[in-house]
């Protein structure tokens, strides 16, 4: 931030009297080098954890395509089964009919079948249980993925060119908030009374709309939320991060 100073009266025409008020004020170094080293280390980070998190997506989603194809490939082999356990019933029922007539001697053969059909049931109906439940953790293991895609994302969001730019231009930084789905921004250069005060925002990237948690010093709600719902209409987060700051520098000269 670059503070000018003018004087209030024009001095245009006239000699200079005695040293300059500029040449008395005390040079403030701000630390804008050291800002821009830990942003660029942190935006390093930043882009070695998503390009971890992609290829570690893209490693499950191979590994995942190759289970439910496994798993397909085993359902259609236990289907074809089942067909091939059933045609054996149609036949033995047929067989069962036309020797009806030999009552004596199928006996024997119709308790055999009998008992064997009562197996093919059994593998059957524990089939489909083991097939519903393979659904069940195919099913799981989807919603897994598009919950974990879905956190990448959002955190995918702040990765935007712009955003070194505007951490130093709005004298900035980006802190963890002790949780995976929120992100502190603190400012600096808000009190015309005090530079080196903090103002600071909780930001949730829980969801796809942005909500602010907390703040200090205190603002009001209303103006925070007006501030959140455009930047949700517009997606563009340098709206949120000047808006908030305009906020604390009206909150800072109250």
């Amino acid at each position: 931030m670059t503070s000018v100073f003018e004087p209030s009266h024009s001095t245009s025409g006239r000699p200079p009297v005695g040293p300059s008020m500029a040449d008395s004020l005390p040079n403030i170094n701000f630390g804008f080098d050291e800002l821009r080293d830990r942003m660029a280390k942190f935006t390093a980070k930043f882009d070695a954890f998503i390009e971890q998190g992609r290829k570690r997506v893209l490693e499950e989603r191979n590994q995942f395509r190759m289970n439910v194809a496994e798993l397909q490939e085993d359902q259609r082999m236990k289907k074809k089964d089942i067909e091939i356990l059933q045609l054996k019933t149609s036949t033995y029922q047929q067989t069962m009919t036309k020797e009806a007539a030999e009552t004596r001697e199928m006996q024997a053969a119709i308790a055999a079948l009998t008992a064997q059909r009562d197996k093919q049931a059994a593998t059957r109906d524990a089939l489909r249980v083991q097939m519903e439940t393979t659904q069940r953790e195919i099913d799981a293991r989807v919603a897994a993925q598009r919950a974990h895609q879905a956190q990448l994302e959002a955190q995918a969001r702040f990765n935007v060119p712009e955003l070194d730019f505007w951490v130093t231009n709005l004298c900035l930084r980006i802190e963890g908030a002790g949780a995976e789905d929120r992100l502190k921004f603190v400012y600096t250069h808000v009190d015309e009374k005090n530079w080196e005060r903090e103002a600071w925002f909780e930001l949730c990237t829980g969801s796809r709309d942005y909500d602010v948690k907390h703040c200090r010093p205190k603002l009001e709600r209303e103006k925070v939320e007006r501030v959140v719902d455009r930047v949700n209409e517009t997606r563009e987060l340098a709206a949120l991060l000047k808006g908030m700051r305009e906020l604390f520098v009206e909150a800072m000269k109250v």
